[in-house]
Parts: structure tokens; sequence; C-alpha cells
């Protein structure tokens, strides 16, 4: 059986995790507190509880290339081969670092098939891709076609999100002091989604009600009303805040399937506490 293996920017919910076989390369937080592998160190919870009074604001880093590949020996006890679902490239390292243990692989695990597949994509929209192509490898489909699994999924996931401040997106280098500072005073709500393989700003809004209409908007530009669809509930910390998404996505779509999920910390520490937000994909057959 192929196993899927991929990083824990993707967000993925443990007991989902571990129950579709999913491996996982941990992302590391560098803070006041010490380097901390993302999701494993410290609880989602305990995590940002913390970050709201940091004396100083954390920075993020990706595995390494030798951390992929024990991954990939893990991974090579239990399959026949790998594929690697990795966060954006454009955005992030780790796609890199899963290219190259690929490449250490070739001569240390020889005849073990590694495809390594770059999203383009963040949070639950690159997770539900790693969901779907875990499915489709326990149906017993081959490695191209794990791959072309995740591959399809990314290009069509909608991913959009908003937060109380623009705060968080400024002290993560996002965004300019000035143009938070101006925000926050105006109460903007800021929209973002992906744009070419980057996080990047689609709107604003003036109350947090709003940027929900906003982002279920440009969702229905993607995804058509009235399609049958997954979605996955964001959030940074705001687990009660985000079920408001629930009610404004059955008024246009068919959801046959709901994940909650909050972000892993090497992702929430560039957008905040508050966060919230969506990813959702079209239902169809995996294979």
């Amino acid at each position: 059986m192929v196993i899927v293996v991929t990083d824990s920017c993707a967000s993925v919910p443990e007991p989902i995790a571990v129950g579709l076989g999913i491996g996982v390369v941990h992302y590391y937080v560098h803070s006041a507190r010490g380097t901390l592998r993302d999701n494993l160190d410290m609880s989602g919870d305990e995590f940002y509880a913390w970050l709201k009074t940091a004396p100083e604001w954390p920075t993020t880093a990706n595995p390494s290339a030798g951390e992929y590949l024990e991954v990939f020996r893990e991974a090579s006890r239990r399959g026949d081969g790998v594929v690697a679902v990795s966060i954006t490239g454009t955005g992030s390292g780790g796609f890199q670092s899963a290219l190259l243990a690929r490449r250490l692989a070739e001569t240390e695990l020889p005849g073990f098939p590694i495809e390594v597949v770059d999203t383009a994509q963040v949070a639950m929209a690159h997770g539900w891709a790693v969901i779907q192509a875990a499915r489709a490898a326990i149906k017993g489909l081959s490695l191209a076609e794990v791959a072309g699994v995740a591959r399809s999924v990314a290009g069509q996931a909608f991913v959009g999100f908003t937060n109380d401040t623009l705060e968080y997106l400024q002290r993560g280098g996002r965004i300019g002091k000035v143009t938070s500072m101006v925000g926050d005073m105006l109460n903007i709500k800021p929209v973002i989604g992906m744009r070419g393989g980057m996080p990047s700003p689609l709107g604003v809004a003036r109350s947090r009600s709003a940027a929900y209409r906003r982002i279920v908007a440009l969702a229905l530009n993607r995804i058509p009303e009235g399609s049958t669809i997954r979605a996955a509930l964001m959030h940074v910390a705001a687990r009660e805040e985000v079920e408001k998404f629930r009610a404004l996505l059955e008024e246009h779509y068919t959801v046959i399937e709901w994940v909650v999920a909050q972000l892993s910390p090497a992702l929430g520490v560039h957008s905040g506490p508050g966060t919230v937000g969506i990813a959702i994909i079209p239902d169809a057959p995996l294979g």
C-alpha cells in the first residue's frame, strides 16, 4: 500500500491522521520558550494562550531533509511507496526538504518509489489533499493515482481566512505597521486567501460577519452553488466563532463531511488568535 506523508502545517486533526496512517513531519516554532516541534512539544491551545502575552514574536522553520528521510524510512517498513504531500513550495522550504530527502532515499531505499506533491496550498486546503490521497491509498490505488488525487484535490480547493486584528499579520511580517494601525482604527477585517501559491489579501470587510459572507462569496466563485462538498472549519483559539460558517455554507452547498481543525502553531503565529476560516473541496470519486 502507498503511504501518504505530509507536514504538520496541513493541520489535519491528529485522530484523522492516525486513523488514515498518515506520516507527519513537524515544522518548528522558535520562541522565548525555546524551539518547539509544531503540535508536539506544546498543545495548540496552550501555545495560543501563551502567544497572547509572548515577550518576543515567534519565528518558524521548516523541517530538514533528514527529518523527511526518517519518516520515509518508517513508511518503507509498512508500505511499498510514498506520496509526500507538501505545503506550498512557494511560501515554505518544506517542499525543497522533501525533494532532497527523496534524492537521498534513492541510495538508502533503492526500489522504494517516492513522489513529492506541491499543493500550492496552506492549512486544510493542503490538508484535504492529504486526507483524500490517504483514502485513495487505502482503496489500493497506485502511487501515480494517489499522487494524482492529491494534485486534483489541491487544485480544486478553496481556502479563505479572516481575523479580529491586523496586528498579528504585521508582527509576523505579512503587512506594514502603518497599514496595521490604520486598519485596526477603522475596524477593518482582512480577507486572506491563496494567490500564486502565497497567502494574499483578497479583500476587506467592516465586521466579522461581513468578512464571513465575503469569504463564502469568494468560495462560490470557485466552487459553484449547489455543489456537494467537504468542508473544514479552521480556527486559531476560536472554536465557537468558527462555527458561524457552518450555517453560511449550508445555505449554498450540500456538505457531506465536516472537519473542525485548529491551525498548527507554525501557521497560527502568522495570523494570530481569533483567526477563523474555511477550506472546502468539491466531492469527487477517488479514482
